[in-house]
């Protein structure tokens, strides 16, 4: 049996066909993605694959935009912050406190595609939560909303945002008590969002297809690519971390080799989660690339020109800097990503570069000494040149042996 497995990006759609049953990736290609009908795209890429049905993930258009609503920047908000950037969503905003009428404008203005609505441990704090759905509700502009905050009163206020004609999908508290972090049920809520109202809406398509062969946001297939490869890993004991450079975004994966991890934390890893994923919205070699340009110049590095690969080597220090200040925020769990024991460099500007450019790129990150250089130095680096990562994500679940298999086959190249 054949699978087509398909990446509609902001700039290209990337297609692999994959053997399941022996576990080969037999043939890759590529077509631009054609912004208001994708479906295009995705044709056009697996044309040459016999028919083969199709499974995909999707990020184009820059993905999922989410806005988090939370109780206190430090605590609630920060903990939706969390759940939704291991969802695969692009993190447009985040409001604390009571959302008064000037709150509710920056919201709006940043255009989520849903709100993550967090607050208050189980049992604990509801006020600022009842107040917020309440805003939500009465707001002229509809959001679907993942309610994710204190369950004693998450009836009342599902029913609050459902009588403002809000959709609402609920889920378990993200951080149901002090220091405790659970993002996976409103993970999931987020990517149930993701499939009904982004890939089921007309946003990309019209075509019933596309919510057909959709199964997540492109980050959150990349996340799960990376975990395959981290468990195959782990009678080697190695730390994963990807940097992912495309058109529009440049995402880092870390997964932390779990047992050396926990031993390190000891009681306090309750809030740190096992997969970490940042994504930087204003870094991308194409869509984004005046943006990327200004925050070279805001980090002190040399300002990219035309090149490519300059480009992507940019974009890819500057999202791992902010990765690991990001990490610094889970206190002892922030140093894993600089254990790393592999990173893996994954876009076209790295696939389709020469081995040599791809090398002096690596001889820049390993030199950085804003971050970067504290987890390339030293550490193996290997280029996903098939793009197997996303097709691992996408095999992960139905097919585990298969993503297994093409995991094994990337890690090869070492």
């Amino acid at each position: 049996m054949r699978v087509a497995c398909v990446d509609i990006g902001s700039t290209w759609t990337k297609a692999a066909l994959v053997d399941v049953l022996s576990g080969e990736l037999l043939a890759t290609a590529q077509a631009p993605t054609t912004l208001g009908d994708v479906v295009r795209g995705v044709l056009a890429a697996t044309a040459g694959f016999a028919d083969a049905p199709v499974i995909a993930c999707s990020s184009a258009g820059g993905g999922l935009r989410l806005a988090v609503v939370g109780y206190e920047e430090l605590i609630s908000a920060e903990a939706g912050h969390r759940a939704a950037l291991t969802a695969g969503a692009r993190v447009v905003h985040v409001a604390a406190g009571v959302v008064d009428g000037a709150a509710l404008a920056a919201l709006q203005a940043a255009e989520p595609d849903v709100v993550l609505l967090v607050g208050g441990t189980d049992g604990g704090e509801a006020s600022v939560l009842r107040a917020n759905a309440a805003t939500l509700a009465g707001a002229e502009r509809s959001v679907p909303v993942v309610l994710a905050g204190n369950v004693a009163v998450r009836d009342e206020v599902a029913r609050m945002l459902r009588d403002g004609g809000l959709p609402v999908r609920e889920a378990d508290n993200v951080l149901p008590d002090i220091g405790l972090l659970t993002p996976e049920s409103a993970r999931a809520a987020i990517r149930e969002v993701f499939l009904e109202h982004v890939i089921g809406g007309d946003r990309l398509s019209t075509d019933p297809r596309l919510r057909q062969w959709v199964r997540a946001v492109t980050p959150d297939a990349v996340l799960e690519g990376v975990t395959v490869l981290a468990r195959v890993l782990a009678d080697e004991r190695v730390s994963v971390v990807v940097l992912d450079v495309g058109g529009a975004t440049t995402d880092v994966y870390c997964v932390p080799e779990p047992d050396a991890e926990q031993a390190s934390l000891g009681r306090e890893a309750v809030g740190v989660p096992a997969r970490r994923r940042t994504v930087e919205g204003d870094l991308g070699v194409s869509w984004s690339v005046d943006a990327l340009r200004a925050a070279a110049a805001a980090e002190g590095l040399p300002v990219p020109g035309e090149d490519s690969l300059d480009l992507g080597g940019t974009a890819a220090t500057i999202a791992l800097r902010r990765h690991l200040r990001a990490e610094a925020g889970y206190g002892p769990g922030g140093a894993s990503a600089r254990g790393a024991g592999l990173v893996v460099l994954s876009g076209g500007v790295f696939r389709h570069a020469a081995p040599e450019a791809v090398d002096r790129v690596v001889a820049r990150l390993a030199a950085d000494t804003g971050g970067a250089g504290s987890v390339v130095a030293a550490t193996p680096v290997l280029v996903d040149r098939r793009y197997a990562l996303a097709p691992i994500g996408l095999l992960a679940a139905e097919h585990p042996d298969t993503a297994t298999a093409l995991a094994r086959d990337l890690l090869s190249a070492r």
